[in-house]
């Protein structure tokens, strides 16, 4: 009897090490990507500051920022929502805490009596929604991993072509914001209409002297072919967020499933070794 229930745990012991083989394995490629998704951030984010500069530039040089992307609907009926997510999971609660963030908001614009419109990035948003019977206008896959400025782009064509045709008044923008290695925030802000205040605060607000630009074509021209592509950079900014506090959060996830591999080991090769003192003591009596 001791001597098969050796043999049990002798064969628990081998298939917990297999686990721990993987999640040691894929702990040490999430901590590859992290580096990656980081470089990634720091590369994107001088495009962003200086079309933030230009903007700020036009509407010192008299843009007027009158343009669709910055008109604020005075009556909100219908709120759209872009929840960023992974398309995998293993990721510890990655996922569950932007969904929630996400839920949350919708069920609040549903209690003021609003409609709302879902526009999601990542399957495991879709499948959680989906699942529950939540109506979902777009959903795209395959971008969490290694987000793309294409990608970027496919998803906010589909956000600025509902907004301008009126199928939505505002939107919201849900992802997890990546703060450092250990510590990343789920949040929710508004995209669009972009924040005509503070556009024209930060330009008001530039110190020292400013450059007298001349424009051609016309201000107005431009900020109405540039504003798209801020929508599109700050959407990619968000991606590659969600990209880093993914890879961020399976590495934690995988740690941790490596360590309760290792003391699962421990504990069943003591058992195993009293078994096997079991066995001899039965044997030789």
């Amino acid at each position: 009897m001791a001597g098969g229930k050796e043999r049990i745990l002798r064969q628990r012991i081998k298939t917990v090490q297999s686990t721990k083989k993987i999640t040691r394995a894929m702990e040490l490629i999430a901590a590859s990507r992290i580096v990656r998704a980081q470089q990634r951030v720091a590369a994107a984010r001088p495009y962003a500051d200086e079309i933030t500069k230009v903007i700020e530039n036009l509407a010192a040089g008299g843009a007027g920022l009158a343009h669709p992307l910055l008109e604020e609907k005075q009556d909100v009926r219908k709120v759209g929502f872009v929840v960023i997510t992974a398309d995998r999971g293993l990721a510890g609660a990655y996922n569950a805490n932007v969904i929630r963030v996400a839920e949350r908001g919708l069920r609040r614009e549903q209690a003021d009596g609003k409609e709302y419109s879902l526009i999601l990035v990542g399957k495991k948003a879709e499948n959680y929604f989906r699942y529950r019977n939540y109506k979902i206008d777009a959903s795209f896959e395959g971008m969490s991993d290694q987000p793309t400025y294409e990608d970027a782009r496919q998803v906010a064509d589909r956000v600025i072509e509902s907004y301008e045709a009126g199928e939505v008044d505002r939107v919201e923008l849900v992802f997890t914001r990546f703060l450092s290695v250990g510590t990343q925030r789920p949040v929710m802000h508004r995209f669009v209409p972009l924040d005509r205040g503070a556009i024209e605060e930060q330009s008001e607000a530039q110190e020292g002297p400013k450059a007298d630009y001349e424009f051609e074509p016309e201000p107005g021209e431009i900020l109405s072919r540039l504003l798209p592509r801020y929508v599109e950079a700050r959407l990619y900014s968000a991606m590659l967020d969600a990209a880093a506090s993914e890879h961020a959060a399976r590495q934690r996830a995988m740690k941790a499933a490596t360590d309760n591999a290792e003391e699962l080991i421990t504990r069943l090769s003591r058992q195993m070794n009293r078994a096997r003192q079991d066995a001899i003591t039965t044997e030789i009596m």
